[in-house]
């Protein structure tokens, strides 16, 4: 090899080993400059936090629902001394809405909630399922059971999560699932039992899920400005702007009407 081509192979060397030790340099120091808030979000100041209360009322006429038919399952039938009617289209006896799922829509994404280390139970009961609507976060632990002497099959449908479908027989061990991305709402249904539906809410801060009276409160929000989302299987989504005050409350009222 002649002296010209050693020249060159050396210059090309050392040119290709300052370049990788330049990237290096480059990506170390992007990775210690980067702060821990960036990183992973402000941690949330307890001695600040307010909540976001509220009704969701309904107006117009009433869904008519209709009986549920388990005539195929026997042990169906028998859990049940009344007729059973769906869960969606449901009006309370006061004239609001129960399991609407509200959440926080915007806002919150600059804060890291702590996930919560106790688990979101969902109860398999006379081929229903309890809670119809619940919402859980992101890496909680989804704790399935069954309460029905007949096999049951868990199928929950999401988008942006990983789907699965997984059978339950009476006795059976509970299940435990959880889901690694936000997503509103996630259907969840049995393949066993045709009429049995539920919603899951995955969020990665605080939510609330309507009852019997139509109230909620959204509790431990740090304060600020926020979009406040209310979600129903039946009547649509609204959403609102709220500010939540330092260790107040903001108001966050919802009216769903008749579909015509």
């Amino acid at each position: 090899m002649n002296l010209r081509k050693v020249l060159f192979l050396s210059t090309a060397i050392a040119a290709l080993s300052l370049l990788a030790a330049c990237s290096k340099k480059t990506e170390t120091t992007s990775e210690e400059t980067a702060t821990p808030s960036e990183q992973a979000g402000i941690p949330v100041d307890q001695s600040t936090v307010g909540d976001v209360t509220g009704t969701v009322k309904f107006e117009g006429e009433k869904p008519k629902l209709r009986a549920i038919m388990m005539d195929q399952d026997p042990v169906c039938v028998k859990k049940h001394t009344a007729p059973v009617y769906p869960e969606d289209g449901e009006v309370n006896a006061n004239g609001t809405l129960p399991n609407a799922f509200i959440y926080v829509k915007t806002g919150a994404e600059k804060y890291t909630f702590p996930t919560p280390t106790d688990p979101v139970t969902l109860d398999q009961d006379g081929c229903m399922y309890k809670p119809h609507v619940l919402g859980i976060m992101v890496g909680q632990d989804l704790h399935l059971i069954s309460s029905d002497a007949t096999t049951h099959n868990i199928h929950p449908m999401p988008k942006d999560n990983r789907e699965w479908n997984q059978s339950q027989a009476p006795g059976a061990a509970p299940i435990d699932e959880k889901f690694a991305r936000a997503e509103i709402m996630i259907p969840l249904k049995c393949n066993q039992h045709p009429w049995m539906r539920a919603y899951i809410g995955v969020t990665k801060s605080p939510y609330a899920v309507t009852g019997s009276d139509g109230t909620y409160t959204i509790k431990g929000l740090p304060p600020g400005d926020y979009t406040i989302g209310a979600w129903t299987v039946t009547f649509g989504e609204q959403e609102m702007k709220v500010t939540v005050p330092a260790k107040g409350s903001a108001t966050a009222d919802f009216t769903f009407k008749a579909e015509s």
